[in-house]
């Protein structure tokens, strides 16, 4: 049976991510290494013993958790858990992830896709500072209502996370007003997330800018598996197709719902969840209860599923 493998984004990274796996795995343990040389820092040191404060920073986050999803492939393939290409019939990534993705794919190389995360981190975190705003999970509360929140208090969706799940994105004046009205609609929660912005929409912009050039540069080659991209929700393989999805995503919502139902369509019953946490793991269950969901985020959980 084939499966699709799942990244996950910022807001996944927690002091200790990767410490077992570096432990006990070479495969892990040489991208912790490479990461570090290729960054001129101790990115590994920073994900096993924090300062939280310092992981959790936009620039440091997203190459922390890059290269911890990408561990625990490496440790998955050296295990014999997942076998690429022939195995999985697509993968995807929430956000951040989709660069993980493609590093999964085939279709970037691990050194330029380490570069980019850590500029788009840093672009991000410098947007952030640029414009206070913020982020906030509406919960129970329907996407047609969502939409008419965003319109009138001024703010964007940036992530369609499942059924009841949507997160918007804005300016913090403006996602307050928003939180109000949520409510005032009927949404049973409104959840402000602990992020430095307001990630995919409007406020990114000069993030986006920032990394256009370095998209356009960066050394793609077809995918060896097909990537479902966060704006479309449809896979995408060329070189052409994946920049054309890079220059746009951090301005764009992840339609991270409709890119599993895609996957479902398509007869995959399996998903592997593969780096810190397992917040997809959760979103998926409530996307499709019977489809199997694991996640893979450490040497106990890779353990289980080589017995």
């Amino acid at each position: 049976m084939r499966v699709a493998l799942l990244f996950p984004g910022q807001g996944s990274q927690a002091v200790g991510m990767g410490r077992d796996l570096y432990a006990a795995s070479p495969a892990a343990r040489e991208l912790f290494s490479r990461a570090d040389r290729l960054l001129g820092f101790g990115l590994s040191r920073l994900c096993f013993a924090g300062p939280e404060e310092a992981l959790t920073r936009t620039e440091n986050a997203q190459p922390a958790i890059f290269v911890t999803s990408l561990a625990c492939l490496a440790a998955a393939r050296e295990a014999g858990v997942v076998r690429l290409p022939d195995q999985v019939g697509f993968v995807a990534g929430h956000s951040l992830g989709e660069y993980t993705a493609l590093v999964a794919a085939g279709a970037l190389d691990f050194e330029a896709g380490l570069k980019l995360v850590r500029e788009r981190g840093r672009l991000m975190q410098a947007a952030s500072e640029a414009t206070p705003s913020g982020m906030a999970a509406v919960l129970g509360l329907a996407e047609e209502a969502v939409l008419q929140v965003c319109a009138e208090a001024g703010v964007e969706v940036a992530n369609y996370n499942a059924p009841g799940q949507v997160v918007i994105s804005g300016p913090k004046e403006a996602l307050g007003r928003a939180a109000d009205l949520a409510r005032r609609l009927g949404a049973r929660r409104v959840v402000f997330l602990n992020v430095s912005g307001a990630f995919h929409s409007r406020v990114m912009a000069p993030a986006a800018e920032g990394l256009r050039p370095l998209i356009d540069a960066a050394p793609l080659r077809p995918a060896q598996v097909p990537v479902v991209a966060n704006i479309t929700a449809r896979p995408m393989v060329s070189p052409d197709e994946i920049r054309a999805e890079l220059r746009e995503q951090i301005l764009r919502p992840v339609r991270w719902q409709q890119s599993m139902e895609y996957i479902i369509r398509q007869g995959v019953r399996r998903f592997i969840e593969l780096g810190p946490g397992k917040v997809l793991t959760g979103l998926l269950r409530r996307i499709d209860e019977g489809v199997e969901a694991v996640a893979i985020d450490g040497l106990a959980a890779l353990g289980q599923r080589v017995s």
